[in-house]
C-alpha cells in the first residue's frame, strides 16, 4: 500500500550542515531539519498506529517525525533526501507482515528425525569406554 505524502503536511527549516566544509560550512544553510506531526496528517488510522510504534529514534514523544539531511551540498538536494527517508519510514509503517500459519510436520520428517536421533545415538553408544 502506497501513500503520497502531502508537500502541506511537513516543515522544513535549513540550518547549517556539521562538519568539515571549507569556506562554505559557515556561510550556507545548507542542512534541512525536516518535521512531520503524524497525529495532524492525512494518514489512514491504522499507518499511524504502526508509524508511531515503530522503534526509531527519529520518531518524539509527541508523535513528531524529525528528520536532518546534511548529506549533500545543497539545500534543495538535502530537502529531497529527507523527503526521500520520511517517505521509506511512512512505507515501513504501511507495510503489514503476512500472519504465519502454524503447519504440523509430516509423517515422513518426523520418521526422518527419529531416525537422526537413534543414528546419533548409536555413535555415542561407540565412543563408551569398552567396561561400560
Amino acid at each position: 500500500m502506497r501513500w503520497r505524502l502531502e508537500p502541506d503536511e511537513v516543515t522544513w527549516t535549513a540550518v547549517r550542515a556539521q562538519g568539515a566544509g571549507g569556506q562554505n560550512v559557515n556561510k550556507v544553510s545548507s542542512a534541512v531539519h525536516l518535521r512531520y506531526d503524524v497525529q495532524a496528517s492525512s494518514l489512514p488510522d491504522e499507518i499511524k498506529t504502526r508509524l508511531l510504534a515503530l522503534p526509531d529514534q527519529r520518531i518524539t514523544q509527541d508523535g513528531v517525525v524529525v528528520i536532518k539531511a546534511q548529506s549533500h551540498r545543497n539545500q534543495e538536494q538535502n530537502l529531497q533526501d529527507a523527503m526521500q527517508r520520511l517517505q521509506s519510514l511512512i512505507s515501513q509503517a504501511a507495510h503489514v507482515p503476512k500472519a504465519r500459519k502454524a503447519t504440523k510436520p509430516t509423517r515422513a520428517s518426523q520418521q526422518r528425525r527419529m531416525d537422526g536421533k537413534k543414528r546419533d545415538g548409536a555413535t555415542k553408544v561407540l565412543r563408551r569406554k569398552v567396561g561400560d
